[in-house]
C-alpha cells in the first residue's frame, strides 16, 4: 500500500476519499421483528444487535428534498412532543389514509398531522391529541404536503 501511495504521490487521506467516492455507502440499520427481539441471541450484553437473522432497514440518504423541522405545540402529543425533530422528504408525495404528513398551506401555516381522508379535492387532517378538532382543507389551499419519514424523540 505504501508503495502505491508513493508512486501515485497520494496521501492516505486522499486515497481513502477516492475509495469513498467510488463506492457510496447506503445508510442502514439492523432490523428484526418485536417477537424475535424478545428471544435470546439477538442482542449482546451492551444491548446492541448481534447474531444472525437481522435484515437491514434503509435510512434516508441526504438529498436536496430532505429536511427536518422541530415540533411546536401539542396537537400531535403524545406521538410527537414539543421539541421533537421530524425528517420530511418533499419528493415523497405518495399519500394514503393514516400517513403522518407536514402540510404547508397557501396562507403560510405549517402543520404536522395525520391524514384522515384524502380525495382529489379535499383533505381531512387529524391531530393525535383529542383536544384539537380535525382540519378540513381544499387541496387548492395546500401549497405542499410531504410524508414524515422519521422522528427524533
Amino acid at each position: 500500500m505504501n508503495r502505491i501511495l508513493e508512486v501515485t504521490d497520494t496521501t492516505l487521506a486522499e486515497f481513502a476519499a477516492l475509495a469513498e467516492d467510488a463506492a457510496p455507502r447506503v445508510a442502514t440499520a439492523p432490523l428484526i421483528g418485536m417477537a424475535q427481539a424478545g428471544q435470546d441471541g439477538f442482542f449482546d450484553d451492551a444491548g446492541l444487535p448481534t447474531g444472525e437473522g437481522w435484515e437491514q432497514t434503509g435510512l434516508p440518504a441526504p438529498t436536496d428534498s430532505l429536511f427536518s423541522l422541530r415540533i411546536c405545540g401539542d396537537s400531535m402529543a403524545p406521538l410527537y412532543r414539543e421539541g421533537d425533530r421530524i425528517v420530511v422528504d418533499r419528493d415523497r408525495a405518495d399519500f394514503k389514509r393514516g400517513d403522518r404528513v407536514v402540510v404547508r398551506t397557501r396562507s403560510g401555516e405549517t402543520l404536522a398531522k395525520e391524514i384522515g381522508t384524502l380525495t382529489t379535492h379535499h383533505v381531512t387532517l387529524l391531530s393525535v391529541n383529542p383536544a384539537y378538532p380535525p382540519r378540513d382543507l381544499l387541496r387548492s389551499d395546500i401549497a405542499w404536503m410531504s410524508r414524515i419519514l422519521w422522528v427524533s424523540q
